[in-house]
C-alpha cells in the first residue's frame, strides 16, 4: 500500500495539479493576512476555515488523476480496501503539506502579531490552538473530497457539485444559530473556539464531532465505492 500511496502523490505532483490548489491556498490566504495583523488563534482559526474547501478540492484532484483503468488495476493487485485506503492516506499527506504552508505563512508576510494587552494569549497557546484548528480540517476536508471524486459520482460535472454543496453547506450551517449544525463539519465553531473562550471541554466536544462527522462521511464514501466497483 505504501508504494501506491507514493504513486499517487507523484503523479499528483508530476502532473502540475497540485499546483493549483496550493495557489488558490496562498491567494486566500495573503488576502486574509493582507487586512492587518491579528492573534495568532483568531488568525488560524480563520485560516482553517479558508483553507477547508481548498484541501477538499486538493484531494479530488489527487484522486482524479489517476486514470480510471489503474485504479481498477490497483483494485485487482492490492484489494479494494487498500486500493481506498491508500488513496485517503495519500490525500492526508497532501494535505498536512498545505497545513505546514497555511502555519508558517502569516509569519513571513507579518500577519500575526505576538500579545498586546494582559489578557492576550501568549504565542504558544495560539500556536497549538491553530494547528488544532487546522488539523481538526483536514479529515472532514479529505472526506468531502473523496465523495467528490469520480470514483464515487462518475463525472466531473457531479463531483464539483459535491464538492461545492458541502464547502457551502460547512460555513453556512456552522453560522450561530444554525438549525442543523451537527449536518456540517466544526469548521465555524472551531474558528470562533479558536478565537474566543477555547476550553478544554469544549474543544474535546468539538474534536469528537469532527471525528464523528467524518467517520459518517467515511462510510458513505466505503459504500459508494462498492457500490460502483
Amino acid at each position: 500500500m505504501t508504494a501506491l500511496v507514493r504513486l499517487r502523490l507523484a503523479g499528483f505532483l508530476r502532473t502540475g495539479r497540485a499546483l493549483a490548489p496550493v495557489l488558490a491556498g496562498l491567494v486566500a490566504l495573503g488576502i486574509l493576512y493582507g487586512g492587518g495583523r491579528a492573534q495568532p488563534a483568531e488568525a488560524y482559526g480563520v485560516s482553517a476555515v479558508v483553507l477547508f474547501p481548498v484541501l477538499a478540492w486538493q484531494t479530488k484532484l489527487l484522486l482524479d488523476v489517476e486514470p480510471d483503468g489503474q485504479r481498477r488495476l490497483a483494485l485487482v493487485v492490492v484489494g479494494a480496501r487498500r486500493e481506498r485506503a491508500a488513496g485517503l492516506v495519500a490525500a492526508v499527506v497532501a494535505a498536512l503539506g498545505t497545513v505546514a504552508v497555511a502555519m508558517i505563512f502569516p509569519w513571513l508576510v507579518g500577519g500575526v502579531t505576538g500579545p498586546v494587552e494582559p489578557g492576550d494569549r501568549s504565542i504558544a497557546v495560539g500556536l497549538a490552538l491553530g494547528l488544532w484548528a487546522h488539523l481538526l480540517a483536514v479529515p472532514p476536508a479529505v472526506l468531502l473530497g473523496a465523495l467528490a471524486s469520480r470514483a464515487c459520482t462518475g463525472s466531473a460535472g457531479y463531483g464539483v457539485a459535491v464538492l461545492a454543496l458541502g464547502a457551502v453547506g460547512a460555513v453556512v450551517l456552522g453560522l450561530s444559530g444554525s438549525v442543523a449544525p451537527w449536518l456540517a463539519p466544526p469548521i465555524m465553531p472551531t474558528a470562533r473556539t479558536a478565537a474566543g473562550d477555547a476550553t478544554a471541554p469544549t474543544v474535546t466536544l468539538l474534536t469528537l464531532w469532527a471525528l464523528a462527522w467524518s467517520g459518517v462521511a467515511l462510510a458513505g464514501y466505503v459504500w459508494r465505492r462498492r457500490s460502483r466497483a
